[in-house]
């Protein structure tokens, strides 16, 4: 799952990134104003954890941004600036959730898997298809009850899929979504058609419904 990071406090910053990175999320960070408008434009995130008060500009302006263009990206407000107001404002703005500084890394860790969670999932932690379980918080995924091993980036993928299914997903979204910025530095996507080939005969092996469907000249859709 891919993070964005929009905090000036470079301390704060890296401590948040290394303790998501540690719980398997995808983190990229912006400190200022220009480059986290840049940022939502041009990608699409699983959940931005977002600073009111940045130093160029209002955190709340990014909401109202969001807004306007449409994303669906998921907002959990981290601010020090705690009146009742600013909360309000936030989650009429579009924000999902609000925590104020400072905080415990676990919990925010816990709020931003409770809304990723609600966003895809209907709140569930157990996600059931047919003969296909994913257990959410284990990360054990399942068919026909035997245990599937996967790697970070084919479970990642799995959960995407899941996440949109019955959606056409082009290879550079998958891209985007496994690798982030450095999804730009590739010439071609031939890893995702890697980790695509690989998750489709680990799943196969388990004699799974094939519900990951090749789109030729476009990507890849999941049909439930």
């Amino acid at each position: 799952m891919k993070i964005l990071i929009i905090e000036d406090e470079v301390e704060l910053a890296e401590d948040i990134i290394n303790y998501l990175t540690g719980e398997q999320y995808l983190c990229e960070w912006v400190s200022d104003y220009p480059s986290a408008i840049q940022k939502i434009h041009d990608y699409n995130y699983d959940c931005i954890l977002l600073d009111i008060m940045l130093p160029d500009g209002n955190g709340l302006t990014i909401l109202e941004t969001l807004k306007k263009i449409n994303k669906q990206d998921g907002v959990i407000i981290i601010s020090a600036k705690n009146s009742t107001d600013d909360k309000i404002k936030g989650l009429k703005l579009g924000a999902d959730d609000y925590l104020a500084k400072p905080f415990h890394l676990a919990e925010l860790a816990a709020r931003i898997e409770s809304l990723i969670r609600r966003q895809q999932f209907d709140s569930s932690n157990l996600i059931m298809q047919n003969e296909l379980t994913v257990d959410l918080n284990a990360k054990i995924v399942a068919v026909n009850n035997s245990n599937i091993n996967l790697t970070k980036k084919e479970y990642d993928l799995l959960l995407f899929f899941m996440g949109n299914k019955n959606k056409v997903l082009s290879k550079g979204a998958l891209a985007e979504h496994l690798s982030g910025d450095f999804a730009d530095m590739f010439d071609s996507h031939d890893f995702v058609y890697a980790h695509v080939k690989n998750l489709k005969r680990k799943l196969k092996e388990q004699s799974y419904g094939e519900y990951i469907k090749t789109i030729y000249g476009t990507g890849y859709k999941w049909e439930s």
